[in-house]
């Protein structure tokens, strides 16, 4: 039985398609994109590194050697250069909020010929960017930062696993020839700085080979890491930029709890984990075994999903002063969206207050406006794309296994309060009744697969 993926799309209410109007003004923008004058930073080699096939290319990364250590320069695609406050476009994207994926196809944020084309970073010439450059020392701790408008060159459209293979051969390409270098220096300060990395097995929805889906394990590359510390010591420059300047959006996370970190402790010690003294959280989780069914791991990692709740977007400007606790903690420091406007809205807004402060201006009078409003217009498509994302999940983890109810199958129980087991293959994580201990290897009866809610229940004699 195939999951009804249209009528998660009809559930959610996720727009078909662009009216007429905004796609109109997305034409008139693409023509235009690089319109205006720029620094020109075409001469500085840029790679972007994406899954295989994407077109929405956000950025686009060089990274060199310099006399104090790195060199980084990050190009954000330059979603402000060509929506208008206010248009029909601008009205659009605001309604969305983010792009939300499915397996059978993305509902983009922005109408494919900005998306997939004229504000895409792909390698076919000259695009308008929002260009950093983040001078680091030798630890790769950042020293200094700029950001402007610039016209940028990408010279390699390069994958994840591409990039790896090419590590692991000793041949990585000369754009980001210091990345094996600066991704574990960049990596190493997040666990000093006690940023939470929860590493549980990632589910994706794929094509089972026979015109059905199935549900397997997304295996990030240890390149996606390292990649992504360069985009978040981004965020991180440019939320410090905002509250220097006391203007701009924050996406913010409570630092976890004392008791929550004592719990933690506790479960760690009761799976015999080991946890020194005096030592963090982000500390243990980081000497963690990356095995992906080894029982104690899973069970440790989905306890420490406790630490962190609370998420929220956090606005300030005139008037209104920047959160008592600007952190973000899964991230230990302070941290801003600015580097995927392709696909999510509130990064062209706080790359426009992190230009505007860069050059020492106010922010614009439709920006200090929008500011406000931005935050739950985040949290509302955050709501949806969680939603969608997990109900393509659930459902087809029903849907592979509607016709084994009744059979028993071994999992890895994750918690016991309430009951919740890791089945390996396929990989689901269901809700499981019965007396259950973390980390133990269980067997247990399938009592229902339902693809029509998703819901998949276990039960343990």
């Amino acid at each position: 039985m195939l999951p009804d993926l249209t009528a998660i799309r009809t559930e959610f209410a996720l727009p078909d398609g662009f009216p007429p109007e905004v796609l109109a003004e997305a034409e008139r923008a693409a023509a235009e994109a690089a319109a205006g004058e720029r620094f020109d930073a075409t001469d500085v080699p840029l790679v972007t590194i994406d899954p295989p096939g994407s077109k929405d290319l956000d950025q686009a990364v060089g990274i060199t050697r310099s006399a104090r250590g790195f060199t980084v320069h990050y190009a954000i695609a330059d979603l402000g250069a060509v929506v208008t406050p206010g248009g029909a476009l601008d009205a659009e994207v605001r309604r969305r909020g983010q792009t939300v994926y499915l397996p059978d196809g993305a509902v983009p944020l922005h109408p494919p010929v900005l998306s997939e084309a004229a504000a895409s970073l792909l390698p076919d010439g000259p695009r308008p960017a929002v260009l950093w450059r983040l001078e680091l020392d030798a630890q790769g701790e950042t020293v200094s930062v700029d950001v402007r408008r610039a016209l940028v060159r990408s010279v390699a459209r390069l994958d994840y696993a591409g990039v790896q293979a090419d590590v692991e051969a000793g041949r990585v390409h000369p754009a980001i020839a210091p990345l094996p270098e600066l991704g574990p220096l960049r990596r190493e300060l997040a666990v000093a700085r006690g940023a939470v990395e929860l590493e549980l097995p990632e589910q994706e929805v794929v094509p089972d080979g026979a015109g059905g889906w199935t549900v397997r394990i997304r295996h990030r590359t240890v390149v996606e890491d390292w990649n992504a510390e360069i985009s978040l010591l981004t965020g991180m420059s440019a939320a410090r930029m905002m509250l220097d300047a006391g203007v701009g959006i924050l996406r913010t996370l409570p630092a976890p709890e004392a008791e929550a970190v004592a719990e933690l402790r506790r479960t760690a010690l009761a799976l015999g984990v080991e946890w020194p003294a005096g030592a963090t959280p982000a500390r243990v989780l980081a000497g963690l075994t990356h095995a992906d069914q080894e029982p104690r791991t899973l069970a440790l990692r989905r306890a420490a999903t406790t630490l962190l709740r609370g998420a929220a977007y956090e606005s300030f400007g005139p008037g209104v002063a920047p959160p008592a606790d600007p952190g973000h903690g899964g991230i230990g420091a302070p941290y801003a969206h600015v580097t995927a406007p392709l696909r999510r809205l509130v990064d062209r807004f706080g790359a426009e207050v992190c230009l505007a402060v860069a050059a020492g201006e106010e922010v614009p009078a439709w920006l200090a406006e929008a500011l406000p409003v931005l935050p739950e217009l985040m949290s509302a498509s955050d709501r949806v794309a969680n939603a969608v994302s997990r109900a393509c999940i659930d459902r087809t983890e029903a849907a592979v296994l509607a016709d084994r109810v009744g059979r028993e199958f071994s999992v890895v129980v994750l918690r016991a309060d309430p009951g919740e087991v890791f089945l390996p293959d396929p990989p689901v994580i269901a809700r499981c009744s019965g007396t259950l201990r973390p980390a133990e290897v269980a067997t247990v009866r399938l009592e229902e697969a339902d693809p029509t809610t998703g819901t998949v229940r276990f039960a343990s004699p």
